[in-house]
């Protein structure tokens, strides 16, 4: 009988002593084992990127079941369950399915050398090979050139959402480095959306398109976006798009939607798809307003709200949004692991946070200790203070300021700590 997914899950992470160890041999060995799954999906849409990647390819979804079609996507980490990794035919993956693919990929194994991403990953692809769908939608872990999803000889589509500096420790210490990791997802003549780059991504990945022949289709200049009058337009060699707003919050989000609607309107996707890629996408921890639940309960009186972004250029993001929103007292509730950059991440936020309460991430073992966390705050200029947990931080709010608005951010892990206890 198979064992539940959490368990099966639970023995995958001792297949390989690290977490992360970029290559994809042992990728290769079972997707060989298993019969080559990835050969078997329908078209495949492949997402890099520091920021973005997730939202744009929630706007894609979106915009693909707008027009009627049916979507398989793969995207990590998970918030609160692991299914949220796997949507198979445009549903969560149901527990059995899941236990399933999970059960079949560590028999395949044999007991070998794998890293918990690599496995999940094949089985994903197992799952997805099983049920017929229009197009998968698939969002690198880290990096790309060696990155456990790059196995597609010829996806329909690339995309490489914008780059900055995060997991410097595996992907190169300059943004030119970090770019060649991500270019890594270029196939040859496969074209590539390309959102807002800095320059020096931007000739990186320009350089390896040449020479792979494959076309771009890059912001600046093959596509713009921008608002105007609280709309959102768009315009490419087709012509403008005049749409609503994202659904989702943040300035950012607009960029984000240039590149889904730059990639679906060169796959001849119809203004229905284009209209539900803005109106429809759902993309929890990103700038999500919590209104209903415990946690909201405490704070009856504030605006509530949960964001996942924990690099500098996420950070910056959060400011812009802080920026363009009534002025209301507001208070930061912030966890970080201890391998970001968290100077970077909180110094665009001090001039739009009236004070930060720290927390450690329950339960994560490279939480920065809170302590630590607030004094860092405080190096950038925040009035910082410490507390035991989001409910102490909340109550502590809701006592001295009710009406505030309330962000909790710094981490995905102390987002799916968030929407746990929200019941998500």
């Amino acid at each position: 009988m198979t064992q539940g997914s959490d368990a099966i899950l639970a023995r995958m992470m001792s297949l390989h002593p690290k977490i992360i160890d970029l290559t994809l041999d042992r990728v290769w060995r079972l997707l060989a084992a298993l019969d080559h799954p990835e050969r078997q999906m329908p078209p495949v849409i492949h997402a890099a990127g520091t920021n973005g990647k997730g939202s744009t390819l929630a706007m894609l979804r979106a915009g693909y079941e707008g027009a009627g079609k049916t979507v398989h996507a793969y995207t990590s980490p998970h918030l609160a369950r692991f299914h949220e990794r796997i949507r198979v035919a445009g549903k969560l993956i149901d527990e059995d399915a899941l236990s399933a693919v999970l059960d079949e990929c560590w028999q395949r194994n044999g007991g070998e050398s794998i890293t918990y991403f690599e496995i999940t990953t094949c089985a994903a692809y197992l799952a997805f090979s099983r049920s017929a769908a229009d197009v998968a939608l698939i969002e690198t872990g880290l990096g790309g050139r060696l990155d456990a999803t790059n196995v597609f000889d010829t996806p329909a589509l690339t995309v490489i959402t914008p780059i900055s500096l995060d997991h410097q420790q595996y992907l190169g210490e300059t943004l030119a480095e970090i770019a060649g990791e991500k270019a890594g997802i270029l196939k040859r003549g496969v074209p590539c959306v390309v959102g807002p780059q800095p320059d020096e991504a931007m000739q990186v990945i320009e350089a390896r398109a040449a020479r792979l022949g494959a076309p771009l289709l890059a912001h600046g200049q093959h596509w713009q976006v921008w608002e105007e009058r609280g709309r959102l337009v768009f315009q490419d060699e087709n012509g403008l798009l005049d749409l609503p707003l994202p659904n989702l919050p943040g300035a950012h989000q607009i960029e984000n939607a240039g590149a889904a609607l730059a990639a679906l309107r060169h796959l001849a996707l119809g203004p229905e798809a284009c209209e539900a890629a803005v109106t429809r996408a759902d993309w929890p921890a990103r700038m999500q307003r919590l209104t209903e639940g415990p946690l909201p309960a405490l704070v009856p009186q504030a605006e509530l709200w949960l964001d996942g972004g924990h690099n500098p250029a996420a950070g910056a993001a959060l400011a812009r949004h802080l920026g363009g929103l009534p002025k209301r007292p507001t208070h930061l509730i912030c966890g970080m692991l201890n391998t970001k950059d968290i100077a970077g991440y909180l110094r665009p936020l001090a001039d739009h946070a009236d004070r930060l309460i720290a927390l450690s991430i329950p339960g994560e073992a490279n939480t920065l200790p809170a302590g630590e966390t607030a004094r860092v705050a405080a190096s950038v200029g925040m009035v910082s203070q410490v507390a035991d947990s989001v409910e102490d931080a909340l109550q502590r709010i809701a006592s001295d300021t009710p009406e505030a608005r309330i962000l909790i951010c710094g981490s995905l892990y102390l987002a799916g700590d968030v929407l746990r206890k929200q019941g998500g």
